[in-house]
């Protein structure tokens, strides 16, 4: 909570009533114009408690109209209302006149650029003028442009510039080479050799004229018309996220325009706002786009641009306020708060607080302080540059109020709470007493002991002792110390580097000195005997208080060696031991830090899961005992206003603090609402969470216990330190200890709040010890019942529900997930809302239970029509409201037939009809589609004809079965028997049938039945020896298919026989089986025999006639004949005998890939590879013998591949090498490289290729030579010597360049050898030695090797050994036309072949 100390301005007696406030944006000086109508105007400077700056003080004949200062230096633009404009400098007080011919009419705009380059001064002649001032604020001569408007200037705004670019982060992407950031740096880009800034200085502004026009002005001073409005504009707002220029009018129009790149404005909404307009109303814009103003009215009103959202906030009367007191002005800061003033004096402030609901949405809330009383009609308000400072503007004066935390201490059983500037409220729980009293200055600080009360004005120090229920002073004395503590008789107050001791009359008893290095004293503290300093270089000692004079304990703590990048403190305390200190710091590492820091001997630095500590204490007793105040960690700490800790989940956290065992948590409590915040610590049957009510209550301090102690606050110190012993034995379990603190103990109230410790620490062993010394028999029963439940914390929440914890019982509930014992916990704590909460959100398995309880407890209370929705809710409304409607059949009849629900209709259809109302219980049967019931009552009242419409235009069977029954009953056996069919009652209308002997019927209702009633009926007709067919069928349909059979073959109905085999399965009986297979080879019908004999296992029987008969081996018979390897009916050697068989006749029918299948399925690979080869089918073949891995296998399918073109497909000379070389078959694989050399030659004539081919044939038989013996050698030989005639004659081609007597000579020794031609064609040595005489012109010789190859081989083709050319060139050198080309094709290639 925070007071405003008022500080009124210490004006000349020349000034007259104040007119014009104005507060520097970053200095804490104001500027107010004030009006005499005597001497005129002046203006005056002011610091922050209102002292006047003499120097800066100008007078004029006439009033002033405007002030604005620069946005960053003291230098204030004053206008005046005959046109003169001046700067005024703070603190020289040194004015700089603007030129006198450029205004002569009021001044009415004066603007400063955000950077203060820029001012723009306008005046109600419609005069605007732009001036340029330089760094040190002095006007650049002549104005920049003056233009003239026409009309009187009413406001003007500078549109906001860009976000400016970081020269720092520039300057590092130019050193590391960035060229974009060198291109920024380069002086030469630029026009005037800098930063090329343009627009980001924000130059550009908007200025508007009385007639409603808005004129845009750019950063060359050029004016251009952008939007008009109806009426003169009286404010205007920029939104930059937005690009939207927002008017308001004097007629409180507000319109929004959107502003495009090329300037234009395009208006996209209008809206005329609420409340008075004119010159009175007072308008603010806030940076986040809330329009809020004040015009003479009993409240404000607020509009939230961004969000399209408007309201209003009204006066309290129960905080001070007067009944229609009015609102005049409007001021809002940047720390949330806003402030109006009231026509009756007073000051009204809002904070404004952001509240987040369970979705994640935010929602702005305002909440109204106690006012601030100042004198007048206040007419203007202005927050100064600091949140804290505000001017109030009234009709009689000019107020700074100051904001101060309210001051506050206790010690010793005193306390006291500052209520206003000037007046404190003070208790002595001692006594039980409390007293108000007045100062006559303004309180700062205070403290207080039994027997004195100290306070400080900033200045002044003032010692008072009580007297009766007042106070009288005993001492003042001057002293401006920032820090102040009191301990007995001794008052202790701080100058640089020492802490003065002084006597209640300032007489200076002792000091404690501290060195340069350990810095200036600014925080003390007294606990018990004992006080701790803290100085600003984080420097921290104890001083023990218990003797004549101080003396330090231990040695100067030097905080900065121990935490690195250490900020400021907050708060040093000590213990009543002295033995123990409790540090609070502002900031580690730049960053607000959130630890509480103990015992600096081992630096213990504790944080409190996710919150910070606000404020701490220590017990003045009790030395082990530690309070602290904390709030989440999230939280704005630092602020000087407590407004914002005011409204956080604020918990007072207790602890155990020891040298052996450290930090425990002994326990902790959510702060009250009702309360704001913590005071201090006392012994812990009386430690308070002290803190002041609201302000009109008298006793502003109350005591709470801690939850532990609640009830003992009275009871004898023995019983007090036996419990906190309990408690510190029970916190670090030690419970042997624990028991002897206690066990002289009788009250029944301390072993209740045992107990209630217990369920703090979970020990439900010592809370059975402590029922039982209660007597409490009803919570040990209920204890020992919920041993039952898995989880401890459901069980500690069953002790703390018997010991009246209900809030202890619903945090443990929630912690172990147990919400369905959270809801019956809430149920029979009556809290209903929260357990239907807890229902649908968290356990919905007893949602509608948990409805239904609900409704019947809002039945008990009488809530009927609340109870009725839940009753629905639990979906059992159909029972319980006509049952609690019952009394009162009209809402009974109105509610149904509110509902339109069709049981309802029915059960008031039954009412009805009980109260013989049969024509509405018709209506209402009809309206719930109840047929049974109307076709009851129709039969009832004699109208049969009328049920049976309904039951045929339905098909309701139950319906239907009742008019059948009542026809049934008139004998009408027709009828009775249609309506059983239609009610499905087969058995009943079979039943009539037979009575009747309505055969025909009987077989289409057999038919529709159940298996008995087939049986039935079959029976019946086998019986009277007609209709045997009807029969058969009959037994058929009812799944007695021997029956069925047998009376088919006794009465030889064939064609009955073949419907009922085809039904047969192999689960049907072999032998019935066998004999139906018999039935159909006798009529010729084998393939149904066949998948008869199959059916029964009998597979060789089956194959036997299908090979007698010649039937086609199918796909589908192939697999109902193969019999399953797991087969209890064939051995594994007599299922492949079957496959094969099945197989071997596949391969007589051509079906040369089941038959494939078959053998691979009976294990013979080589037979399956055999019948694939018939088939013919390349690409199976080459899967196959990949798949099979066997050398038999693979050479099958490599001889299979040379019958094809292998010649043209490379894919199957790869897989014949390969296969031949994977079945080892090195001999075959010699013969197919010979094969692809004789293709080479005679097909490509290609040597070279042939050679290759035989060069691996000679390998190949290399590695069989000593597999096959002799035989290999032989062919080695061979093939050796064709080898070496071919590598001759490929030399000699090869040498004919280089050598061609050489090569002719190698060619003509070829021809001599004997055994040339396997190896090397004839043709082709003479060809080339036709070629080569031919190429040297001896056609004789030439001639005379083509008639030696005509010898040899007379009937040659020459064509295709010598060249086309060579043989015309011969031609023509003989005079002799050769013979040398053939016509057939295939005689040429038989020619060919045989020259070899």
């Amino acid at each position: 909570m925070a007071v405003y100390f008022d500080h009124r301005v210490e004006a000349p007696d020349s000034s007259g009533a104040a007119v014009l406030i104005s507060w520097h944006s970053s200095v804490c000086v104001l500027a107010v114009g004030s009006v005499n109508a005597s001497t005129g105007g002046c203006v005056d400077l002011y610091l922050q408690q209102g002292e006047h700056i003499e120097l800066c003080h100008v007078e004029r004949g006439f009033s002033p109209s405007l002030l604005q200062w620069h946005p960053t230096k003291a230098l204030l633009a004053v206008g005046w209302e005959t046109g003169e404009t001046m700067l005024l400098s703070h603190p020289s007080g040194e004015h700089t006149p603007l030129p006198n011919n450029t205004h002569t009419a009021c001044i009415t705009v004066l603007e400063w650029s955000s950077n203060g380059n820029r001012l723009v001064t306008g005046d109600q002649a419609g005069v605007m003028a732009v001036w340029r001032v330089d760094a040190r604020g002095k006007l650049q001569g002549s104005p920049l442009i003056k233009h003239d408007y026409s009309n009187p200037l009413t406001c003007c705004i500078f549109r906001p510039p860009p976000p400016a670019e970081d020269v720092a982060m520039l300057a590092r992407a130019a050193v590391s080479g960035d060229e974009s950031a060198l291109d920024m740096f380069n002086w030469k880009k630029s026009n005037k050799g800098g930063f090329a800034l343009g627009s980001q200085e924000g130059l550009a502004f908007y200025i508007s004229t009385a007639d409603g026009s808005v004129y845009s002005v750019d950063e060359q001073v050029r004016s251009v018309p952008l939007l008009s409005v109806e009426s003169a504009v009286q404010k205007m707002w920029y939104s930059k996220r937005r690009a939207v220029l927002a008017v308001v009018t004097d007629s409180l129009l507000l319109s929004h325009f959107s502003l495009g790149p090329e300037g234009i404005a395009q208006e996209i909404s209008k809206v005329k706002l609420s409340g008075r307009g004119g010159q009175h109303a007072d308008i603010v814009w806030t940076e986040n786009g809330l329009l809020i103003t004040a015009s003479g009215e009993q409240h404000i009103r607020l509009w939230d641009v961004e969000l399209d959202d408007h309201y209003a906030l009204t006066l309290d009367e129960s905080l001070g306020f007067e009944k229609g007191e009015l609102l005049n002005c409007v001021s809002f800061c940047t720390s949330k708060l806003l402030a109006a003033g009231t026509s009756r004096g007073r000051v009204a402030l809002w904070h404004m607080v952001t509240v987040s609901d369970q979705k994640g949405d935010t929602k702005i809330h305002w909440k109204l302080q106690t006012p601030a009383e100042v004198e007048g009609n206040v007419s203007q308000l202005q927050w100064g540059s600091s949140s804290h400072l505000l001017a109030v503007c009234s009709s009689s004066c000019v107020v700074i109020l100051s904001e101060h935390v309210m001051c506050s201490h206790y010690s010793q059983q005193m306390a006291a709470v500052q209520l206003t500037p000037t007046q404190l409220s003070l208790a002595n729980f001692n006594t039980n007493t409390h007293i108000t009293f007045h100062t006559d200055t303004h309180i700062r600080a205070v403290q207080v002991t039994k027997d004195m009360v100290t306070v400080w004005n900033g200045k002044y120090i003032t010692v008072y002792e009580p007297s009766g229920q007042t106070l009288h002073s005993t001492g003042s004395f001057q002293c401006e110390s920032p820090a102040l503590a009191v301990h007995e008789e001794n008052i202790y107050t701080v100058e640089p580097n020492r802490v003065q001791i002084r006597t209640p009359q300032g007489t200076v008893k002792q000091l404690l000195v501290f060195s340069e290095a350990e810095g200036n004293p600014t925080l003390l503290s007294v606990c018990g005997s004992y006080l701790a300093v803290g100085t600003d270089t984080c420097h921290v000692r104890v001083f023990d208080l218990t003797c004549r004079e101080a003396k330090a304990m231990g040695v100067m703590k030097n905080l900065s060696e121990l935490i690195p990048d250490l900020g400021a403190l907050r708060s040093v305390k000590c213990n009543a031991s002295g033995n123990q200190l409790s540090i609070l710091i502002t900031q580690v590492k730049k960053k607000k830090d959130k630890k509480l820091y103990l015992n600096l001997r081992t630096r213990c630095e504790v944080e409190l899961a996710g919150r910070c500590p606000v404020s701490q204490f220590w017990d003045e007793n009790e030395s082990r005992l530690f309070v602290c105040e904390t709030v989440p960690v999230n939280s704005d700490l630092h602020s000087s206003s407590q407004s914002q800790i005011e409204k956080e989940d604020v918990l007072v956290v207790t602890f155990f603090v020891t040298q052996e065992h450290g930090l425990l948590l002994q326990d902790s409590q959510p702060k009250p609402a009702t309360l704001l915040s913590l005071l201090g610590g006392d012994q812990v049957v009386s430690t308070p969470s002290a803190a002041p009510q609201v302000p009109s209550s008298p006793q502003m301090v109350v005591r709470r216990a801690l939850r532990d102690f609640v009830g003992l606050e009275s009871c004898e110190k023995q019983t007090r330190d036996a419990m906190l012993n309990f408690s510190f034995y029970l916190t670090i379990g030690d419970m042997d200890e624990a028991f002897k603190a206690i066990k002289l103990i009788k009250s029944e109230a301390v072993w209740e709040n045992m107990a209630r410790m217990c369920v703090k620490s979970h020990r439900l062993d010592v809370a059975r010890v402590c029922l039982g010394n209660m007597g409490n028999a009803r919570a040990a029963r209920a204890l020992r019942d919920a041993e039952k439940e898995p989880e401890v914390e459901a069980q500690v929440a069953v002790l703390a529900t018997q010991l009246g914890m209900l809030e202890d019982a619903e945090r443990l509930y929630k912690s172990c997930g147990r919400f369905d014992l959270l809801n019956k916990f809430y149920q029979a704590a009556g809290q209903w809302q929260q357990a239907v909460e807890t229902a649908e959100t968290h356990d919905r398995i007893p949602l509608r239970t948990t409805y239904y309880s609900y409704a019947k407890h809002l039945e008990a209370m009488g809530d009927k029509n609340l109870a009725l929705v839940y009753f629905e809710k639990s979906d059992t409304h159909r029972f319980e409201v006509p049952r609690m409607l019952m009394e009162d059949n009209l809402s009974l009849e109105i509610y149904i037939n509110k509902m339109k629900d069709e049981d309802l209709y029915k059960w008031w259809g039954h009412y009805l009809e009980s109260q013989s109302d049969m024509e509405a219980a018709l209506h209402y049967y009809d309206l719930a589609r109840d047929y049974l019931s109307q076709v009851r009552v129709h039969c009832y009242l004699g109208n049969i004809q009328k049920a049976s419409e309904i039951a045929n235009e339905t098909g309701n069977r139950a319906a239907s079965y009742h008019v059948a029954r009542q026809y049934e009953g008139q004998d009408e056996i027709s009828q009775s028997v249609h309506f059983y069919t239609r009610a499905q009652a087969y058995n009943n209308a079979i039943r009539l049938c037979k009575e009747n002997n309505l055969d025909e019927q009987l077989m289409n209702l057999a038919l529709l039945s159940n298996p008995e009633d087939m049986m039935d009926t079959a029976m019946y007709y086998e019986e009277k020896g007609t209709h045997m067919d009807r029969a058969v069928m009959l037994y058929h349909k009812a799944g007695h298919v021997s029956k069925a059979l047998e009376l088919a073959f006794a009465t030889e109905q064939f064609g009955a026989l073949q419907l009922i085999a085809e039904d047969l399965n192999e689960n049907s009986d072999p032998a019935l089986l066998a004999r139906c297979s018999d039935f159909f080879i006798k009529h010729a019908q084998y393939q149904k025999a066949v998948e008869l004999l199959v059916a029964a296992k009998k597979y060789h029987e089956a194959l036997q006639l299908c090979l007698d008969q010649s039937l086609t081996i199918t796909e589908d018979l192939a697999e109902s004949l193969t019999v399953p390897k797991d087969s209890s009916h064939l051995s594994e050697a007599g299922r492949k005998e079957l496959l094969e068989k099945i197989a071997d006749c596949c391969m007589r029918q051509g079906n040369y890939h089941l038959a494939t299948k078959k053998y691979t399925q009976a294990g013979n690979k080589i037979k399956a590879m055999r019948a694939l080869l018939k088939s013919g089918d390349t690409e199976k073949i080459v899967f196959f013998a990949g798949v099979s891995r066997q050398k038999e296998i693979y050479v099958m399918a490599a001889n299979y591949l040379q019958s094809l073109d292998w010649r043209n497909d490379a894919e199957i000379m790869k897989n014949i090498i390969g296969f031949y070389t994977k079945g080892r078959a090195i001999d075959l694989l010699a013969g197919f490289y010979e094969a692809c050399a004789e293709v080479e030659i005679d097909d490509y004539q290609n040597y070279e290729k042939a050679y290759g081919a035989l060069t691996e044939a000679c390998k190949c038989l290399t590695k069989a030579k000593g597999r096959s013996g002799d035989e290999a050698d032989s062919k080695l030989l061979i093939l050796t010597q064709r080898f070496g005639l071919v590598k001759r004659f490929i030399q000699a081609r090869r040498m004919h360049e280089e050598d061609p007597v050489e090569a002719v000579r190698v060619c003509e020794s070829l021809l001599e050898e004997k055994d040339l031609n396997p190896a090397v064609r004839v043709g082709d040595v003479y060809g080339f030695l036709v070629e080569h005489y031919c190429h040297h012109g001896n056609f004789q010789q030439a001639w005379t090797k083509i008639e030696e190859l005509r010898s040899t081989r007379p009937n040659i083709n020459l064509s295709l050994y010598v060249s086309q050319t060579s043989l015309e060139a011969l031609q023509n050198a003989a005079g002799v036309r050769l013979v040398y080309r053939e016509t057939n094709t295939h005689v040429n290639d038989l020619l060919r072949r045989s020259s070899r």
